[in-house]
């Protein structure tokens, strides 16, 4: 009777590591925007990779494009943070085999201060919302084929200081 108790751990374990993959993308993904790293951020993409970043008030494009959108975009900011959390991840099929695409969906948290002067306390910006990335395992590891921005609400301006 064939062991099937390994090849479970063994898929379990395979698993596990795509998992660790897909987080470690999307870290860098926030990592490349919050210190401008716009060649990594490209990188981190599929040669036919695109963004969308219209509801924040951005383009669609390949990720050329808008990367040097981000770039001139974010120039404005001395300082962001990107906080992507509460990841849902789903592997899918494709070419009848398992888990070389994927579907990820995270809420984000998007502090940033103003490049002009301002102090080094609040940030002159905040906004949230949600993340929906597609994923392609390549021979070089998980990429980003698609990411699309849902921004759901943005605060503007420092909040009054109490005196």
């Amino acid at each position: 009777m064939p062991n099937t108790r390994a090849m479970t751990q063994r898929a379990e374990l395979a698993t596990l590591m795509d998992r660790l993959a897909v987080d470690g993308l999307i870290t860098d993904y926030a990592v490349a925007v919050d210190d401008g790293d716009w060649t990594a951020y490209r990188e981190l993409f599929t040669p036919d990779g695109r963004a969308d970043y219209r509801s924040a008030g951005g383009i669609e494009g390949d990720a050329g494009k808008v990367a040097a959108w981000l770039e001139r975009s974010l120039g404005l900011f001395e300082m962001r943070q990107h906080l992507i959390v509460n990841r849902r991840l789903r592997f899918e099929v494709l070419e009848r085999d398992t888990g070389d695409t994927a579907r990820l969906r995270a809420d984000y948290v998007n502090p940033m201060r103003l490049a002009d002067g301002g102090s080094a306390g609040a940030p002159d910006f905040v906004c949230g919302g949600r993340y929906s990335f597609g994923l392609l395992r390549t021979p070089d590891g998980w990429r980003v084929r698609e990411v699309v921005v849902e921004e759901k609400w943005r605060r503007l301006g420092r909040p009054a200081q109490a005196g």
